[in-house]
């Protein structure tokens, strides 16, 4: 499982042979002419440019924004290893949903010392503000997010669990438009399963969370503004479901209801799909000084007169610090084994295991239990001398702050780079809604690291997309 492992080539095998599912696309590739793929990529790039798909990247000075790097070359995953994949988030999941309500009511998991008391209590991410408040259908993670990565021995491992407000998802679906546009006649050759329905899906599950028996309630996406680094998205998805796109001074909260400001007068909504943090929602129940928020939407909350989702409160089941505890969760809650593996995880504020961390930072990834993006992160086997001496600093300073895991040897794709194809390391995120029931889409998306032996397949840390086909059928 580490870098030293010739990494799994989700393309060809070890003596070079084209793996099954992959034989049609390689055939298709060799009938078109050398400079074939090379105009498709420059079509590709245009039209990102042209159609605004960008995102911004928090801390750089020009504030500018980029058009994320898409790769024209699908990922393909066949029918048995995406079962695994689709089966393996839905149970993580729905056994995470159930933690949450645990632990803002009956502590359940805490009684029985599964988990300590002080990894929940004591946590930043903890809102006691949400003990004993009731969400509708007892959903608190509506959209989730989990970060999967295969491995040399072609095993899958979830990397983290995404539940406060995943983002990524208008990538998968603008992907799919793209290789459409550019490769119709593919379509017709493999039996890809669709994900336009992706939408659909959302929509009508939060339609089922709302909390009133209003046949058709009235659903709003709201975001920080056009400045946030998602924005596009947030735009994207509002347009897709036919729903309001609104900022924090378009609602406001009567009698504990909340109502958006319309040229026809107040009307009220029923459900919040949020993409704000919970500090920034309400300046009256968190941070005050929030301007971007609804003053008394929690009250609202409370009273069970609008449904947030995801809740407020979920960032505590996707610290990388509970992310330990998932598949005692899931035995715990659900009377199952996991069907998806953790990563072997190191806890830093154990003794035993920091001893072993700084005794081998070179071959570890160390992380931030609230790092996202890339950022705060140590990757041993890539990083200097000097890096490892600073990360060992401080990690010295405070060891609760991280956690450190192998290095484990990414899988990697044939990818389109400098008139060629290479082999480069991706992840996938696929997306799991939770309402009427708990489902996914056939997809997710890919992210691929596009410099050769890099690990970090964060767009804001240089990596890009690539359209994910999950072929349908038993055949691949």
């Amino acid at each position: 499982m580490t870098t030293a492992t010739k990494p799994y080539d989700e393309m060809q095998s070890a003596d070079g042979a084209i793996r099954q599912h992959y034989l049609a696309h390689r055939d298709w590739l060799i009938a078109k002419p050398d400079d074939f793929l090379i105009q498709k990529q420059k079509e590709a790039n245009a039209l990102y440019t042209k159609q605004g798909i960008t995102f911004a990247v928090y801390g750089e000075d020009s504030g500018t924004e980029r058009s994320i790097p898409f790769d024209i070359i699908p990922r393909i995953i066949r029918p048995q290893a995406w079962k695994t994949i689709s089966e393996g988030c839905c149970q993580r999941v729905r056994a995470l949903n159930a933690f949450i309500k645990d632990i803002y009511h009956e502590h359940n998991i805490i009684r029985a010392g599964v988990i300590p008391g002080d990894q929940i209590f004591q946590h930043p991410a903890y809102r006691p503000e949400m003990s004993g408040v009731k969400v509708p259908g007892d959903i608190y993670v509506h959209i989730a997010g989990v970060d999967i990565v295969k491995t040399d021995t072609n095993q899958f491992y979830v990397l983290e669990d995404n539940l406060r407000t995943p983002s990524g998802v208008s990538y998968m679906l603008e992907n799919r438009k793209m290789m459409m546009r550019l490769f119709p006649d593919l379509f017709g050759r493999f039996p890809v399963a669709p994900i336009d329905h992706y939408t659909d899906v959302l929509l009508d599950n939060l339609r089922a969370v709302a909390p009133s028996n209003n046949g058709q309630p009235t659903v709003v996406l709201m975001s920080p503004g056009a400045y946030n680094s998602a924005y596009f998205e947030h735009a994207f998805l509002a347009q897709q479901m036919g729903i309001e796109l609104v900022e924090g001074q378009d609602l406001f909260v009567s009698n504990k209801f909340v109502y958006m400001r319309t040229t026809h007068g107040p009307q009220k909504v029923d459900v919040i799909y949020r993409r704000i943090d919970d500090d920034f929602l309400d300046p009256e129940a968190f941070r005050r000084d929030s301007v971007i928020g609804v003053p008394g939407l929690f009250a609202a909350y409370c009273a069970g007169n609008v449904t947030l989702a995801n809740a407020i409160g979920t960032g505590i089941a996707d610290d990388k610090s509970t992310y330990l505890y998932v598949p005692e969760m899931i035995r715990f809650y659900l009377g199952e084994e996991p069907i998806l593996n953790n990563v072997p995880t190191y806890r830093l504020s154990i003794a035993s295991d920091l001893a072993y961390a700084l005794a081998h930072l070179p071959e570890l990834v160390v992380k931030e239990v609230q790092g996202s993006g890339g950022y705060g992160m140590l990757v041993g086997p890539t990083s200097t001398a000097a890096q490892i001496a600073d990360f060992r600093e401080r990690i010295l300073a405070n060891p609760s702050k991280y956690i450190a895991q192998p290095t484990l040897s990414l899988s990697t794709c044939p990818t389109f780079l400098n008139n060629q194809l290479v082999p480069r390391h991706v992840d996938l995120r696929p997306y799991v809604l939770s309402g009427r029931e708990t489902t996914l889409v056939p997809g997710g998306l890919t992210r691929v690291a596009l410099t050769e032996g890099s690990l970090v397949v964060n767009s804001s840390q240089g990596g890009g997309t690539k359209d994910t086909w999950i072929l349908e059928g038993t055949s691949c």
